[in-house]
């Protein structure tokens, strides 16, 4: 029965799965290790201090990922910045609904008290922008080492950026 567990997670790992019970599993995997001291979260340099300066200028932040709840909590409470989770408002998994699906950024807009078209939602996968634009939210994808390719539509239709400092967000005061 155990071999079977394993080698169930084994294979939705490499599949890439977003299932809530593997990244709830793979959550408490990395409690043990960040707790112990053994991991620390790294951050694109350019991440941290645009967010200081957002939270700064009285934006909130939000965190939607595919991984859980508690899994982004390690990585942000045990980062080479230290712990920086003062710096996000909120956290939101696959338990609101799949980041593919544009009835789950409603459900977030709905949950933060927030209009859609107030959120800006920033990711690096296509079929989450359009999602999200589905539901009024504005996009922007982010271009980094290591992402998956875009196609050539996808380059000229979606605002990219490399870099958050490339951002200018008004200020929400």
């Amino acid at each position: 029965m155990i071999q079977a567990v394993v080698d169930n997670v084994c294979w939705q790992m490499s599949l890439d799965r977003k299932t809530t019970a593997l990244k709830q599993l793979q959550g408490h995997i990395w409690r043990a290790a960040f707790t112990a001291g053994r991991r620390k979260a790294e951050f694109f340099a350019d991440v941290v201090p645009a967010v200081r300066k957002w939270r700064e200028a009285g934006m909130k932040v939000y965190i939607y990922s595919s991984g859980s709840v508690e899994a982004q909590k390690l990585l942000f409470g045990h980062s080479t910045e230290g712990d920086i989770l003062e710096l996000v408002d909120g956290h939101f998994d696959t338990k609101i609904g799949r980041k593919v699906e544009s009835e789950s950024y409603r459900k977030i807009a709905d949950s933060i008290g927030c209009s859609t078209n107030n959120i800006l939602f920033l990711t690096d996968v296509s079929r989450e922008a359009s999602a999200a634009e589905e539901a009024d939210v504005h996009v922007a994808v982010v271009v980094r080492p290591g992402n998956a390719g875009l196609t050539d539509d996808e380059k000229t239709y979606y605002n990219l950026i490399i870099s958050f400092s490339e951002l200018y967000l008004p200020s929400s005061t």
